[in-house]
């Protein structure tokens, strides 16, 4: 193992939550740091929704910037190739910034 592991932050849309919770793992079991969405929101999942301010939003929207400032390089997670708006932006930030971005599925 190197002296520092690679550093990955996982992006994409919350309704993917068990696939973002597989790839924490197995990048993890691999010996990977891991940055990922601390609170997953559906909109199916209006009981979380109902719990959630509109300014802790805003807050989880400006904080995952900082997380893929803090990696090495991004996956994105999105099966069937789906990326929504949210995902889109951090895909933009993290070509903006020159990180490295690879996807679970072809886009």
């Amino acid at each position: 193992m190197p002296d520092r592991p690679e550093i990955v932050c996982i992006c994409g849309s919350t309704r993917f939550v068990d696939e973002m919770r597989a790839a924490n793992r197995d990048l993890t079991f691999a010996g990977v740091i891991v940055v990922a969405p601390g609170v997953f929101t559906r909109a199916e999942d209006h009981e979380a929704d109902e719990l959630i301010t509109n300014e802790q939003k805003t807050a989880l929207h400006t904080l995952h910037p900082r997380k893929i400032d803090l990696a090495d390089r991004v996956l994105v997670v999105n099966p069937g190739g789906y990326i929504g708006e949210s995902t889109s932006r951090e895909i933009a930030y993290a070509r903006a910034t020159g990180k490295p971005i690879s996807f679970t599925d072809p886009v």
